[in-house]
């Protein structure tokens, strides 16, 4: 438990300081272009190859890679390694090259898959097209940097590759200031930054490879982790990609519905995705080495108690996250995107889309848990046949929630497969006799229920109405908005004490 509580730590706060400076280029953005056809245009000329990233790098191969590099590293030594790293990426490196081609060249009919519905506004599919082109090559660059990613996460090298995305925002942040203003279309600025950023990231990655002796020399060389790597990686393409999926069905499906819809869903997606991301991701990318080292070992109470730790860890900080989400939706998107182009009904809508989906952030957070322990032991096919009952799920909840409730019921459908899809995997690690809770479950959730219902209950109580927030200066809401959420962590922290649950305990009885 200490192990993992540490390197949580160390990821989550590398990864805090990304997030924070994404929600500085995410307020310069809506400043700057608002919530209008521009913004509409590049949030999906940038979702594109972010999706495949997502799919093929951090997805689906990371999960297949690690497992197959944990037992290379632990059983065959480092020679072994450096074989099997130096196979992989001469075959990714062509893979991506091909893909990368294809999208450049073929940036409409992308366009036509992932965003019909802006046929109907040509000026838009067109400038969002010409955009793509831009951006699609930033998915070569960073599926190289994911590469590199899981190869320092297997040597528990954490720190780099969760530090990584700060240049992705501080170049996003230097365009949209000072250059798009000496473009004659200031929004294509953005696109250029996401290219520069990708080399920016795989640069940063090389000094640290090369000191570990595993920068590649990609060879077209046999190694049998090849193999396995491809064995396990197609189930896992689809299996651990679903939530970037029905995230991306909500972006096809927004297309139809009123411009500005695209943008409010990327807003409220960003403010989710920062508990996700800091808390969420920075567990799962801890979870899946160790997890792997103890298959490769055959330990498997050890695997089942760092499942346990990790799972009364994302109940520890995801139950609270998901209220306080919940809560201070309104106050969030106000605080930090309320400012020039960003209108007061771009406030109301991105805060409604932002409720639903915080509604699913512990399915999310789950979800990235207990897809390693399949993956850690090679089981690529449960989470295959629970992503598709998810997916078929997701799919026809939007079907059923878009026509009432537009651009929310599709943050809400994407909420509930997502509880769906981890309830599911959670069912079959018990029904395989992988994972059993261990002792104290009970109390420790009611200890965690308690201190959530009193942190809501504050928030609730002490949180003005959206139309005050609004009037507010920004350094108002700024203060109102940290001592709001500075109280109601103390609050929660406090209740648990007084009931007897500390990390300290929490670690110790570990």
């Amino acid at each position: 438990m200490k192990r993992i509580i540490k390197a949580t730590a160390t990821v989550g706060s590398m990864t805090m300081i990304s997030r924070i400076l994404g929600f500085v280029r995410d307020v310069i953005i809506a400043r700057y272009f608002g919530a209008g056809m521009g913004a509409d245009a590049f949030f999906v000329a940038f979702k594109i190859p972010n999706f495949f990233r997502r799919l093929f790098a951090e997805g689906a191969f990371s999960q297949a890679f690690v497992p197959v590099l944990a037992e290379a590293k632990e059983k065959n030594g480092h020679a072994a390694v450096k074989h099997l790293v130096d196979a992989i990426s001469f075959r990714l490196g062509g893979i991506l090259l091909l893909l990368t081609a294809f999208g450049v060249f073929g940036s409409s009919l992308w366009m036509l898959v992932f965003a019909p519905g802006f046929l109907d506004e040509p000026e838009k599919f067109d400038l969002a097209a010409d955009m793509l082109s831009i951006t699609f090559p930033y998915l070569l660059l960073i599926s190289l940097v994911a590469f590199s990613s899981a190869i320092m996460n297997t040597y528990n090298q954490f720190a780099v590759p969760a530090f990584t995305p700060v240049f992705l925002n501080l170049v996003l942040i230097s365009f949209a200031v000072w250059v798009s203003p000496l473009m004659e279309v200031p929004v294509m600025a953005l696109a250029w930054g996401v290219l520069v950023a990708g080399v920016v990231q795989l640069l940063f990655h090389l000094p640290f490879l090369y000191r570990l002796g595993l920068l590649p020399s990609p060879s077209r060389h046999s190694d049998p982790g090849v193999q396995e790597v491809k064995r396990l990686m197609i189930p896992a393409l689809f299996g651990v990609s679903v939530a970037q999926i029905n995230l991306l069905v909500d972006t096809i499906l927004a297309s139809f519905l009123v411009t500005g819809s695209v943008s409010w869903l990327y807003y409220s997606d960003r403010l989710m995705e920062f508990p996700l991301g800091v808390f969420g991701v920075a567990l799962a990318t801890v979870v899946l080495p160790g997890l792997s080292k103890m298959a490769a070992k055959e330990d498997w109470q050890g695997f089942r108690q760092d499942l346990d730790s990790a799972l009364r860890l994302v109940l520890l900080i995801g139950l609270p996250a998901m209220l306080g989400l919940l809560i201070l939706a309104g106050p969030l998107v106000t605080t930090l995107f309320y400012y020039g182009e960003f209108s007061a009904k771009d406030v109301e809508m991105s805060s409604l889309s932002l409720m639903a989906y915080s509604f699913g952030l512990l399915g999310f957070i789950l979800v990235k848990i207990l897809a390693p322990a399949f993956y850690s032991r090679k089981d690529m096919k449960t989470p295959v046949r629970v992503a598709v009952i998810a997916l078929v799920s997701n799919m026809v909840l939007n079907l059923a929630l878009i026509g009432p409730f537009a651009h929310v019921g599709l943050a809400a459908a994407t909420s509930i497969s997502a509880f769906l899809n981890a309830g599911l995997l959670y069912w079959y690690l018990r029904k395989q006799q992988v994972f059993a809770p261990m002792q104290g479950w009970i109390g420790f959730s009611v200890k965690i229920a308690l201190g959530s219902v009193a942190m809501s209950l504050l928030l609730l109580m002490l949180s003005p109405s959206l139309n005050d927030w609004m009037s507010m200066d920004a350094w108002q809401r700024l203060g109102y908005l940290s001592a709001l959420v500075a109280g109601a962590m103390l609050l929660y922290f406090a209740v648990l004490a007084l009931l007897g649950l500390s990390p300290r305990r929490l670690i110790k009885r570990a």
